[in-house]
């Protein structure tokens, strides 16, 4: 069901633009019930984020203040025609998308590696000129392909890429989803598929988005696969399982303690928040991010 709704809005957000960027009051704290805890001080330890599309009722602009006033910096899943509002809110763009042809058809598939090379050639340069580090790819469905031969594809298809990310000083990240529940027949749906992808591409520049949500759905075991293969893991995703909601102690993870494995590793990338609020208005849609920020700030 999430599948289909976060593709929808993946790609209407990777190339929408923003318009014109107008002068606006603090939306956060204008709509939040919680007044000046809106402003808390965050530890430090944790980079947080939070993904563009689960926040998609807000405006860019909207989004953009209400981080500000939550006292993080980082929006995830942001395309080139947004970055300009990002820029001028001073809000980092963790992790960059856009160049993707689908969550479907990725890199397993040799077919599509000469359009996947001109999409993220040109997606390299726009993510380096406009002073970012991070954008995203994915495997694709197998569509009846084994998983070895997906691994040799996916090692081709990345190889005529990584270069320009190296010369650019660009990391692309695949994603892992789960095949159980949102994204079936996607190939990479475990972490040791995708740390064996790594290891065939030993390069700094190629690296997972290791997403939470997904992965106890698939594999569970989530804090010692953090521990033992932290080194793969460069971006992080959460949401409650199951339902992919509030990260709360409605759901069945504990992400305090999650948070604090992840710190204890000396990760020093971006922790995003990639949950669907469940409250009917803004205002408590917010609190429900902000409830997120403060679990994971640990």
């Amino acid at each position: 069901m999430h599948n289909s709704t976060r593709r929808k809005l993946l790609q209407s957000m990777a190339l929408t633009g923003a318009g014109v960027l107008t002068a606006m009051p603090s939306f956060a704290a204008n709509t939040s019930t919680k007044g000046s805890n809106m402003r808390k001080p965050l530890k430090g330890n944790v980079n947080h984020s939070v993904s563009r599309w689960t926040y998609g009722d807000l405006t860019i602009e909207e989004l953009c203040q209400t981080v500000q006033d939550l006292g993080f910096s980082a929006i995830d899943l942001v395309g080139p025609k947004d970055w300009p509002v990002l820029k001028a809110y001073n809000i980092d763009s963790s992790m960059c998308n856009g160049a993707e042809i689908s969550l479907e058809d990725g890199f397993i598939h040799a077919h599509l590696h000469d359009e996947l090379e001109k999409r993220y050639l040109k997606h390299i340069d726009l993510v380096a000129d406009a002073g970012y580090t991070n954008l995203i790819c994915f495997s694709g469905n197998a569509k009846g392909m084994s998983r070895e031969e997906g691994l040799e594809n996916a090692v081709k298809g990345l190889k005529r890429i990584l270069p320009h990310a190296e010369k650019r000083g660009v990391v692309v990240f695949m994603e892992l989803f789960n095949s159980k529940v949102d994204h079936p027949d996607y190939m990479a749906d475990n972490s040791k598929w995708g740390i064996e992808l790594c290891k065939r591409l030993n390069s700094k520049h190629f690296s997972l988005l290791y997403d939470i949500y997904h992965m106890q759905i698939n594999e569970g075991d989530i804090i010692r696969t953090i521990r033992d293969n932290h080194q793969y893991f460069g971006h992080y995703h959460t949401a409650g399982v199951p339902g992919r909601h509030e990260i709360d102690g409605s759901q069945e993870l504990n992400y305090e303690a999650i948070a604090k494995a992840i710190v204890e590793t000396g990760f020093k990338g971006y922790l995003a928040q990639e949950f669907i609020p469940t409250p009917k208005t803004k205002a408590s849609r917010i609190v429900s991010l902000q409830e997120a920020i403060q679990i994971c700030d640990v």
